[in-house]
């Protein structure tokens, strides 16, 4: 027999939390050094309780010490993430809207000296084009990104009305299935008349 699965969900009896709490930190505890024996990595776990009592456990000599990697290592990664954007920004700021940039490459491609463009407007030109191949990339790559997230999102609104759909409908096949059953015992025994009584005993 297999073991019961657990219910994740807040235990509502003070002492079987108390209990579960203190078993699972010093399960977490147990793991997280595993980890760091294991694969020789820098763990650490902090835990309040819910009285607002700090646990805490680091494979290294300093839990401070690892804090301070964390806080090092997260505005490290906001200031690159800072100026990804903003390169970005800059990058496509500086492109001609798109409209415009296609009225300036049909007037350039309709002048009657075109063939007499030089190399400097020939590659004025170009990265022109490239400009307008770049904006209509980015643009694509995010209304496929946004189609894609309404997808996701439309088949979770789908698979939780369907949910919905199977309890009603298994709400409203247990009430049948009652109906049925006090119909049945509302139904009188069938009584049996003298006459055919007698019947009976004579024929046994």
């Amino acid at each position: 027999m297999g073991r019961k699965k657990v219910e994740i969900k807040r235990i509502e009896d003070k002492n079987s939390r108390q209990a579960t709490f203190s078993k699972r930190r010093n399960g977490l505890t147990k793991k997280a050094k595993q980890l760091s024996i294991l694969c020789d990595v820098d763990v650490a776990v902090i835990v309040f309780s819910s009285r607002g009592r700090l646990f805490e456990f680091s494979s290294t000599n300093s839990l401070t010490g690892i804090i301070h990697r964390y806080n090092n290592h997260m505005k490290a990664e906001d200031k690159v993430s800072a100026e990804v954007n903003d390169t970005e920004e800059s990058k496509y700021a500086s492109f001609m809207p798109m409209e415009e940039l296609l009225q300036a490459l049909e007037k350039q491609i309709e002048e009657p000296d075109v063939d007499d463009l030089s190399i400097t407007d020939l590659v004025h030109l170009e990265n022109q084009v490239e400009s307008a191949l770049t904006q209509t990339r980015f643009r694509k790559t995010h209304l496929l990104i946004e189609s894609i997230k309404n997808l996701h999102d439309k088949e979770k609104q789908l698979i939780e009305e369907n949910k919905v759909l199977e309890d009603e409908i298994g709400t409203i096949k247990n009430k049948e299935t009652n109906e049925k059953a006090v119909n049945l015992n509302d139904i009188p025994p069938t009584r049996m008349d003298c006459g055919r009584q007698r019947e009976t005993l004579n024929f046994l």
